[in-house]
């Protein structure tokens, strides 16, 4: 993994932010930890990074605030929120699910849970890596810890 095609930093935009759940924070914690610890995002067109990325939702949009190591801005740019609604919606609703299963179901049902939502955070990242193939280039890791902060943006007041 270069330097100059990898995120260095994420912000994501809480002026929304409610009193999430335990497991929504810790989550939200273990995907930036693990974005920042290996990624590989390059920008399409350049400049070459490392970058420093602002997350954030404006307007109904997904905005994408990437700026140079030094916070210069270099890029910004908006995905609709319409292709990730229905699967971001029914991906927490699984996850709430699965939080309740770890309590009180048996095994299998938990891993069954379990199977339902990893296919779900599949399709999203999916979805994710394909609305930014003009903007950049990302592997598969780095589109699912992404969707992940999506996830979590999507949980508002």
């Amino acid at each position: 993994m270069s330097d100059k095609t990898r995120i260095q930093k994420i912000y994501l935009d809480e002026q929304s932010v409610v009193n999430r759940s335990p497991q929504v924070e810790h989550e939200r914690k273990v995907a930036i930890y693990d974005l920042l610890d290996n990624n590989f995002f390059n920008l399409v067109g350049g400049p070459e990074g490392p970058y420093v990325l602002r997350l954030s939702i404006e307007e109904n949009r997904l905005a994408f605030d990437v700026r140079a190591a030094d916070e210069t801005p270099i890029k910004r740019f908006m995905l609709a929120l319409s292709p990730f609604r229905s699967i971001v919606r029914e991906y927490l609703m699984v996850c709430d699910s699965y939080y309740k299963a770890i309590k009180t179901s048996s095994p299998s049902q938990i891993e069954a849970i379990d199977m339902g939502r990893r296919g779900l955070h599949n399709d999203g990242s999916d979805i994710l890596e394909q609305r930014l193939k003009d903007k950049a280039e990302l592997d598969n890791n780095t589109a699912r810890r992404l969707f992940t902060l999506v996830c979590v943006l999507h949980i508002r007041a």
